[in-house]
């Protein structure tokens, strides 16, 4: 059976190396790191991973506030809103959650936040930034797969990395982060979408997968060379009447399948999307003036 990569566990322990940095350089630096996590209307799975941030926050002893507007909220009021939370001195990042309400343009809003407070680094300036390899900030999720892989020693330099998926948040960030001559990088990417030809042979062919395209376990066991290394990002709901719920979360991998072909595997739950929120603390401390060291630097 493949080493299961528990993002959970490792989470839980990057937050804990994020406070005691934290609290090392806190008399030099002088400010205690303040988040805004914005959020228009009540979209609830929003709402839960707002407060999943507000948590981690409060562990490391961060500020946090969860600035709320109605549904119907103006693009020229939520860009109010921004400008208000921008000219705040106290306040060291700002996110606008996603999904927006339909009316709203999402790259406008992203692009009326202030890059320095910008920690989700969707900002242009900072996705330039990035594509140049002088990042300000690091995507929240590809970033933690990163550092995922890293910790468990699966380094990514000199291997075939096939990215199911091309979105801003996951697919388009990671290709570029894995391709840079740097930590976690070097490695040669094929990016792969819903019009690839020939999707499962290229993927046969990968020593490390990541499905991140939000169809639910599209990749099976004779998908997957054996030894290769699977990162499901996926987060599928599907219908369980035994759950609480009544429904249980699944990835875009058939995990039952790949699990015994695989010598690594990161879960749905469990894998990618815990490490996600600690990656965003890190930002938020170097927007306070913080330096964070990863543990596996």
């Amino acid at each position: 059976m493949a080493l299961i990569l528990d993002g959970k566990a490792l989470a839980e322990r990057f937050r804990q190396e994020i406070k005691r940095q934290f609290e090392e350089q806190r008399e030099r630096v002088g400010v205690v790191p303040f988040l805004t996590a914005m959020q228009v209307g009540d979209y609830l799975p929003s709402t839960v991973y707002i407060r999943a941030k507000e948590r981690a926050c409060a562990e490391i002893g961060f500020g946090f506030r969860h600035y709320r507007l109605p549904e119907k909220t103006s693009l020229e009021q939520l860009r109010e809103a921004v400008t208000e939370v921008n000219a705040d001195p106290s306040v060291h990042g700002l996110l606008v959650q996603s999904p927006l309400p339909g009316h709203l343009e999402e790259v406008e809003v992203q692009r009326a936040v202030s890059p320095e407070k910008d920690v989700d680094c969707f900002h242009p300036e900072n996705v330039g930034l990035l594509y140049i390899g002088k990042p300000r900030f690091q995507p929240g999720t590809a970033a933690a797969i990163i550092e995922i892989l890293l910790h468990y020693g699966i380094a990514p330099a000199g291997k075939n990395v096939v990215i199911i998926g091309r979105s801003v948040i996951v697919g388009r960030p990671l290709a570029l982060m894995m391709m840079l001559k740097s930590r976690g990088g070097d490695a040669t990417v094929t990016v792969c979408h819903s019009h690839t030809r020939n999707l499962k042979e290229i993927v046969q062919q990968a020593d490390i997968v990541i499905p991140a395209v939000g169809v639910t376990e599209l990749v099976r066991g004779d998908w997957i060379k054996k030894g290769a290394v699977v990162v499901d990002v996926g987060i599928n709901r599907v219908p369980d009447a035994t759950a609480k719920r009544g429904y249980r979360l699944v990835g875009d991998v058939a995990f039952d399948e790949v699990a015994p072909r695989a010598s690594a595997i990161a879960p749905v739950p469990g894998g990618v999307g815990p490490m996600t929120v600690a990656i965003l603390c890190t930002n938020l401390m170097r927007a306070a003036g913080y330096r964070f060291t990863p543990m596996s630097a």
